[in-house]
């Protein structure tokens, strides 16, 4: 047992005062900006997204964990650094996996611009010439184009109301990891080593599975169907027999609006007026810069 009398003068009482928490707590981040969601919190399920009555959520800069996490390529791949990441910066969404197609760039923007600030650095190659040139993006005016951007979910075609949502991350992973295994097998189509009968072989499978990737895209984002003057259909097993053997006019015309839907929320590239000097070493008037958010510079500290 210590007798107190026999400690150094100072000391018992440093211990008795110690604070109980970490004093380093209030050092900790702090939401760097608020946001809103393309979706306005619908087509999350129930328990993905804590909804917050404002209709805006905090996002938090990035940690050093989460930045190493964005390098592990392994991770970028099958889409969980991503859902690290998402739900690290944003703590009002519990399952990032959920997370609707059409809120998932915002939601990267956002982070970005929590971490970094609101420009975006870039550089290219000037197409048709050797030339390098730097730009500086304004993330802001593209998190607000997604802002002002409405989702059709509800559409009319010929002797059908249709009802549709867009799919979750986890979904555009799966397809996104099955897409890529196939494209590899359009390298062995181009290798003059193999064999014809195997080539044609393998485009078959190739193609087949694409196909079904495609469909499955479809029938994953249908939700309802009304045929003019009769119920609505809700049963998945029910739409997707449905959207199977349906045809092709119909199934073309939900393909084209699911599409449509998906291309609003696709950044386009932007178009550059050409300098004098880009064009006398080869370049067009105008030339289209792509805006890519790829996780291995997107996010790089700095960028």
């Amino acid at each position: 047992m210590v007798d107190n009398n026999m400690m150094p003068e100072g000391m018992m009482t440093s211990q008795m005062s110690a604070p109980q928490g970490n004093p380093l707590a209030k050092h900790l981040r702090q939401p760097k900006i608020y946001i809103k969601l393309p979706s306005k919190g619908q087509f999350w399920p129930n328990g993905a997204l804590a909804i917050e009555e404002t209709g805006e959520y905090p996002v938090y800069a990035m940690t050093a964990r989460d930045e190493i996490t964005f390098k592990t390529p392994d991770a970028l791949l099958n889409g969980q650094a991503t859902v690290d990441v998402i739900q690290s910066c944003l703590p009002s969404i519990k399952d990032a996996w959920q997370t609707p197609s059409i809120d998932l760039d915002a939601i990267l923007i956002a982070i970005r611009m929590a971490s970094f600030g609101d420009m975006l650095d870039m550089s290219i190659k000037v197409p048709g010439t050797d030339i390098d040139k730097d730009f500086q993006f304004n993330l802001q005016q593209l998190y607000d184009s997604y802002i002002n951007t409405t989702y059709e979910d509800t559409f009319s075609i010929d002797g059908f109301n249709v009802k549709i949502k867009p799919i979750n991350y986890k979904a555009m992973t799966t397809q996104a990891v099955k897409a890529f295994e196939e494209q590899r097998i359009f390298t062995v189509i181009n290798d003059d080593t193999v064999d014809n009968h195997v080539k044609i072989q393998k485009f078959q499978e190739a193609f087949g599975k694409l196909t079904d990737l495609n469909l499955k895209l479809v029938t994953q984002s249908v939700i309802a169907i009304q045929p003019n003057g009769e119920d609505v259909v809700t049963n998945t097993d029910h739409i997707k027999e449905f959207i199977l053997g349906a045809d092709a006019k119909t199934y073309n015309q939900i393909k084209e609006h699911i599409e449509k839907q998906r291309d609003k929320y696709t950044q386009k590239p932007i178009t550059v007026d050409a300098t004098e000097e880009e064009i006398e070493a080869g370049a067009a008037k105008t030339y289209d810069v792509p805006i890519q958010f790829d996780q291995s510079n997107f996010f790089g500290s700095g960028s």
